[in-house]
């Protein structure tokens, strides 16, 4: 069986901020985001929280929905209809 990958959004309320990224460890990958990380773009914005996840079978799949979430309407379409609920 192949890999899964994890396309994720996190958000976080402090800072009104969302990050886009996609993973194969959706588990390390936020620790990562929230603890052990000394860089990167979502040291700034702690905590954060998983708002939202999808499961795909290959990375190419992966990829082109994070893509696709990153453009303005997949952010619109984030913050229209997921982080409203927060």
């Amino acid at each position: 069986m192949s890999d899964m990958y994890t396309v994720y959004v996190l958000y976080s309320k402090s800072f009104n901020k969302i990050y886009i990224g996609f993973t194969s460890n959706i588990e390390a990958r936020f620790k990562s985001h929230n603890q052990l990380s000394t860089k990167g773009w979502t040291i700034k914005f702690r905590p954060c929280e998983i708002v939202h996840e999808e499961k795909y079978g290959s990375k190419r799949e992966a990829l082109d929905r994070e893509k696709q979430l990153k453009s303005a309407k997949g952010r619109e379409w984030i913050r229209n209809e997921i982080i409203i609920k927060y």
